[in-house]
């Protein structure tokens, strides 16, 4: 699956075409996606769109229907940018987390992968955290236009704990 598959299924859905009549400036802004490969919880989709004439902001949770939320609270001084021109695939993304995992000699496997779609500085970006096996965390983060990994990081669940606990 990729990002185009997502936005053609929501572009094509009545309540989008519903909600971008009534609120015609919207614009795309995020995304989240949730991929769990151990087939236990079933996959999640939320694109977010930014209404800057009310200075609101929606998400439209894509499954087998498709529900619009109000987004209450995404910070009093946030104003996010339109996220436009961009493309991913989700197994794409998966290959280059497992090479990344790989060159650090990390043996762990990829349980599940929450991805949030960003635009920061005219940039795309997915930032991620992947569960792996042995209660491990990766921290990653994606520039989409040069479609690399610019962030790596692995934690451990005790290392939140040890945080915590402090």
């Amino acid at each position: 699956m990729n990002l185009q598959f997502y936005l053609e299924k929501l572009q094509n859905s009545e309540e989008y075409k519903k909600f971008i009549k009534e609120n015609q400036d919207a614009f795309f802004c995020s995304g989240f996606f949730s991929i769990d490969e151990t087939g236990k919880e079933k996959n999640q989709q939320h694109l977010d769109f930014f209404i800057p004439s009310v200075n609101k902001m929606f998400s439209f949770q894509l499954g087998e229907n498709i529900n619009l939320t109000p987004i209450e609270n995404f910070g009093k001084d946030f104003i996010p940018t339109p996220i436009q021109d961009v493309t991913f695939d989700f197994d794409k993304i998966k290959k280059m987390v497992l090479e990344e995992m790989e060159k650090n000699k990390i043996k762990n496997t990829i349980q599940k992968i929450l991805l949030s779609l960003q635009n920061k500085d005219k940039k795309n970006f997915l930032i991620g955290t992947v569960f792996v096996s042995g209660l491990g965390l990766l921290k990653i983060k994606l520039d989409l236009e040069k479609n690399e990994i610019i962030e790596f990081e692995k934690k451990s669940f005790f290392d939140m704990l040890k945080i915590i606990k402090k």
